[in-house]
């Protein structure tokens, strides 16, 4: 569904020692990369290994989705990007949901309205001078929305903050996170624990994971709630953990009193081990880390408090320019990114509003758009068919939108990787619950660039899973890998490399 990538801060490493003493609970050896999934039982012994992508030579595009014995719908178009012509097509007007290929017409969609110069912006703000160390006023840490703000990001402007001869406050700290709508999550119908799923608002921290850790000990568990990243380690105190004594469910969440409350099912623990969770309260979140960076560099703060304020930028943090915020999002999938920079650009109040306002755009721009209700694709009721995405490809085929997606490996009919340069594809995925989507371009050897998109979907297999079940419901894995594996044989029939 999605996976998250470094965070691309690198503050000064001299730092990390002083901010390891200072830290409760910093000095803790570091797990590897958390698990991005529940923690569940190993499978069983016999579970069926990937499917590779054999089809006998010859077959067509019609005869090669029989072989895949899906479930649900399939739908494909492949066009001559430069004349038109239709290659092959099943079904092209078919809308089925998008998955995350819905992130390509949120590229284009911010490109167009934001432009390839636009940065995020993260800034300190003073509302009175600073005199003696002291602000003589205020402190307000001021999102702009970046998606890619990260714990190294904050400590590099607790820096600054110092750097400026700031050593404290007369006023109030407060997180200022109204620049976009807050939502505490993106998707209703997704089970309270997975982080591909979290809160987002004009302040965003660590793409609003925090990071769980659980050892266990002689008389129970030991855990930890911290937002790491790649040089700190801060805890947090407004996400907490309890371990209770069950089976099920594995997690529950309550917000109390302003805290993200967390529990977790004892027997679904073993030794130890690690993940990410949301974050339902962003700027909450990105106040509590920040103010024990601030502590760190010798500037004691008061509690954060939600509040705006205006005044002197004494701290200004910008993000990536967005050609590589956009790279990163297709790269690793990323849905708050997604969401953020698609409110961004329409402006508008709600997710829903702004995902419809997505598609007029597209609609306007390349004659087709679908039904967007969001900007990742991960709500079920996002409907986008083959010939709406393949018009939204071959618009945009003269751009620099292939060069922000990722290459593909072509396969042959025995699940080879093509290792042969004068076949390029790229193209971006998508994966929902009983959903699997292609979608870019191919140039085989010698010819002109293919749009394609392959939409294969099961809705109402999707919606009958239980909540309890949908990180990773019964047969899902299976239906997936039959559906990759057909992919892999239409990317290589329009390749024109079959027999």
């Amino acid at each position: 569904m999605t996976s998250f990538p470094p965070d691309p801060a690198r503050p000064d490493p001299t730092r990390r020692w002083l901010l390891g003493v200072l830290l409760a609970g910093a000095a803790a050896p570091a797990l590897a990369e958390a698990p991005a999934r529940t923690p569940r039982p190993m499978p069983r012994p016999g579970s069926a290994p990937p499917h590779p992508a054999t089809a006998p030579a010859g077959l067509s595009g019609d005869d090669l989705v029989a072989a895949a014995r899906l479930t649900g719908s399939v739908a494909f178009l492949a066009m001559d990007a430069e004349t038109g012509r239709v290659l092959e097509a099943r079904m092209p007007d078919l809308p089925l949901p998008p998955a995350s290929t819905a992130k390509v017409i949120t590229t284009l969609f911010a490109l167009d309205r934001l432009g390839p110069d636009f940065r995020f912006a993260t800034r300190l703000v003073a509302t009175g001078p600073v005199a003696g160390g002291l602000v003589q006023g205020d402190l307000v840490l001021a999102g702009g929305g970046d998606p890619t703000l990260s714990t190294d990001m904050l400590a590099a402007m607790a820096q600054g903050l110092a750097a400026r001869g700031v050593r404290g406050v007369t006023g109030r700290f407060l997180t200022d996170d109204t620049a976009l709508p807050q939502l505490d999550r993106i998707d209703p119908d997704q089970p309270d624990h997975v982080a591909y799923n979290p809160a987002l608002s004009g302040l965003n921290l660590n793409f609003n994971r925090v990071h769980f850790e659980w050892r266990r000990g002689t008389k129970g568990w030991d855990v930890s709630m911290d937002a790491r990243s790649d040089l700190y380690v801060p805890q947090v105190g407004m996400a907490r953990m309890k371990v209770v004594n069950r089976e099920v469910p594995l997690y529950t969440f309550a917000e109390t009193g302003g805290t993200d409350s967390w529990t977790v099912a004892a027997a679904a623990l073993g030794k130890g081990g690690a993940r990410w969770l949301p974050v339902r309260q962003p700027g909450a979140y990105a106040g509590d880390v920040f103010r024990t960076l601030a502590r760190a560099q010798g500037i004691p703060l008061p509690e954060p408090q939600p509040g705006r304020g205006t005044g002197v930028v004494l701290v200004d943090q910008s993000s990536d320019a967005l050609p590589l915020v956009l790279t990163d999002m297709l790269k690793f999938s990323t849905n708050m990114t997604a969401e953020v920079v698609g409110l961004t650009s329409s402006g508008a109040g709600t997710l829903a509003a702004s995902g419809g306002a997505m598609g007029d755009w597209a609609r306007a721009r390349y004659g087709r758009a679908g039904r967007h209700v969001d900007h990742s694709g991960l709500e079920a009721d996002s409907r986008v068919a083959p010939a709406d995405m393949v018009a939204a490809l071959v618009g945009a085929r003269t751009g620099p939108l292939r060069g922000y997606m990722k290459t593909f490996p072509l396969r042959d009919a025995e699940g080879r990787e093509v290792k042969d340069p004068s076949v390029r594809v790229a193209a971006k995925t998508g994966t929902l619950n009983f959903a699997s989507c292609l979608a870019g371009y191919v140039t085989p050897p010698g010819g002109r660039d293919i749009a394609f998109a392959i939409f294969a979907a099961d809705p109402a297999r999707r919606d009958a899973v239980p909540m309890a079940d949908r990180e990773d419901p019964p047969g899902m894995k299976e239906w997936t890998r039959r559906a990759r594996r057909m992919q892999a044989q239409l990317l290589y029939r329009w390749a024109g490399l079959s027999a």
